[in-house]
């Protein structure tokens, strides 16, 4: 059975909350009646609540940017999973570049994340991706294996419709330049490969893995019609109904 495509918007440190319900009005009235997708979005913590509200009765999941790895605690301007939960949320991004790379997330303390939002009954959107200099150092398959193997420590199959897996070439977040096509879908054959290791052959099958790195309109087909490219993580052409819209319609085909 084909893997259904996953669109996903990653809002980051953007919009405020006018403009925040304004946007998740918009994408929700655009996807109305199409089931040819999964779709979420990802606001900024401030405004799950109120995003949560907006989306009510609409197909399309809320999710969050992060999470901390424990249930509660003496954790300073943390945001536990079972928080995201109990607002609404069916997601939360764990990985992503501008963490592990800005704030010096380590594999470890990723994993960490991932089993705590599992357990709390959230899906994971599990970040991997490569550096400009790895990639140069033809170093790509050796970060996604580590990345891979310390990121899905402990992790069973038995969560793999869960859990999506999304590449994010570093060199192509919000720069503008995106991978081409074959370069998404060799990462990602490589990704599911892999996963076939760690996972077993038919989790990997059923395993999700998005592409995300200046995900536009005008690329957005070509990627998604690769083979093991099942969706897409959006940053920056999230931010407006219209283009963000644009890209789940590319993933009908």
């Amino acid at each position: 059975m084909p893997r259904a495509k996953f669109i996903a918007g990653n809002w980051k440190m953007f919009t405020a909350a006018q403009a925040g319900r304004d946007l998740a009005a918009a994408v929700a009235k655009g996807f109305a009646g199409n089931t040819h997708a999964r779709v979420a979005v990802c606001p900024p913590f401030p405004y799950l609540s109120l995003i949560a509200g907006v989306l009510q009765g609409s197909p399309i999941g809320l999710g969050a940017q992060n999470c901390y790895p424990a249930i509660e605690g003496a954790y300073t301007g943390e945001v536990s999973p079972v928080m995201l939960k109990d607002v609404g949320c069916r997601y939360v991004i764990v990985g992503h570049s501008e963490r592990r790379h800005g704030l010096g997330e380590s594999d470890d303390f990723i994993n960490r994340k991932a089993k705590a939002a599992f357990a709390a009954g959230l899906d994971v959107i599990l970040c991997i991706g490569e550096t400009l200099d790895e990639r140069k150092a033809e170093k790509t398959e050796s970060i996604l294996d580590r990345q891979l193997a310390g990121g899905l420590q402990g992790i069973g199959a038995d969560v793999v419709d869960r859990l999506t897996l999304a590449y994010e070439p570093v060199w192509a977040i919000g720069t503008g330049a995106d991978a081409a096509p074959q370069q998404a879908q060799d990462a990602h054959a490589f990704i599911r490969k892999k996963c076939a290791a760690l996972l077993g052959p038919d989790a990997a099958a059923r395993l999700t893995i998005q592409y995300g790195g200046s995900v536009k309109p005008d690329n957005a087909a070509d990627i998604l019609t690769q083979p093991d490219v099942d969706g897409a993580l959006v940053g920056g052409a999230s931010l407006k109904a219209d283009s963000f819209l644009a890209i789940v319609a590319a993933a009908r085909a």
